[in-house]
């Protein structure tokens, strides 16, 4: 599966408000290894930059003056983007500046070109709910080194996307394979198979102030998730029916 880790940095908050584009970072990743094909584009959003926005990601309005346009870069961004999975943080954010640069050129949106959008954020939020799940407190959740942070950056976010993604989804701990960036292969021998049933396991029954403790805790996670524990309900409603 092709897949594009993309981030933005803009002038500001509201992409109908008047708000643009200022650089755009995209990580291709094809069957969970990066492909080491990038597309990174600093752009000229035709207006000045808000002094909020220019201590975020550091970008100036004489540094972006010589930049393309937009609608110079729309046919290679999107020619980048389609037919791929688009992986984005908070993708809401980024999607509505790009839909409202190319509702200005009269462009098919993003919607009509990638083939799927997955946020992570959303994910995040659902693996671990009531958490922060800013891309900096994933970095630091999930022991991704995001130290060359120092501002946000298009392309250096969607790189720590990418990591962030592959240890989110457990499906490596690391982009980085074996022997110049390939997968390493497992030369593990398969497991017989155990008879637990063998076993002898001590079962030590709680405390009451364990048993307290704990539903202290369950209510909490309740709380933080939004009533998401399922489990609860359903043992409430079997003790209602019993």
């Amino acid at each position: 599966m092709r897949q594009i880790f993309f981030d933005t940095e803009t002038t500001g908050l509201e992409a109908e408000g008047g708000d643009r584009l200022v650089e755009i970072g995209c990580v291709e990743m094809i069957n969970r290894q990066l492909t080491g094909r990038n597309l990174h584009l600093y752009i000229n959003p035709e207006r000045d930059m808000p002094e909020e926005a220019f201590r975020v990601h550091g970008l100036s309005a004489q540094f972006l003056a010589d930049k393309p346009k937009f609608a110079e870069v729309a046919e290679e961004v999107m020619n980048f983007l389609a037919g791929a999975q688009v992986v984005i943080h908070n993708a809401a954010f980024d999607i509505g500046f790009m839909n409202a640069e190319l509702k200005r050129l009269r462009r098919p949106l993003m919607a009509d070109v990638v083939a799927s959008v997955l946020d992570t954020w959303q994910l995040a939020k659902e693996l671990f709910p009531g958490k922060a799940n800013s891309l900096n407190a994933l970095c630091r959740r999930l022991e991704v080194d995001n130290s060359g942070r120092t501002f946000h950056g298009a392309l250096l976010d969607a790189e720590l996307l990418a990591e962030v993604y592959v240890r989110l989804t457990r499906g490596q701990h690391s982009l980085l394979g074996a022997e110049g960036g390939e997968a390493a292969q497992s030369s593990e021998e398969p497991l017989a198979p155990f008879d637990f049933s063998a076993l002898a396991l001590p079962r030590v029954a709680p405390t009451e102030a364990e048993i307290a403790a704990h539903e202290v805790t369950l209510k909490a996670l309740d709380k933080e998730s939004g009533g998401k524990t399922i489990w609860r309900a359903a043992q409430e409603a079997a003790k209602t029916m019993a």
